[in-house]
């Protein structure tokens, strides 16, 4: 059987309004069950990412830990885990 590789998505919430597309990455990861990896960080509570991507002042979806999205939206999000799909 074929390994298949995971997506890593990674999503800094910064203010309230974040919580909401935090919640479209959970939901969007959820229909690809365990090809898709998620962490979340709050700002100003979780530090483990700055060391990675530097201080992030707005919600930033992170996949593959390399291509950043600074202004999520559902949309948004859809597109570029069906992109990591792909190229995983």
């Amino acid at each position: 059987m074929a390994r298949v590789a995971k997506v890593l998505l990674e999503f800094v919430n910064t203010c309230p309004h974040c919580a909401g597309h935090e919640r479209d990455v959970r939901d969007v990861a959820a229909q690809y069950g365990d090809a898709v990896e998620t962490r979340f960080y709050v700002a100003g509570k979780d530090f483990d990412y700055v060391r990675r991507y530097g201080v992030i002042t707005r919600g930033t979806l992170i996949v593959n830990e390399t291509v950043r999205y600074e202004e999520p939206s559902r949309g948004v999000i859809e597109r570029a885990v069906a992109e990591a799909m792909a190229e995983a």
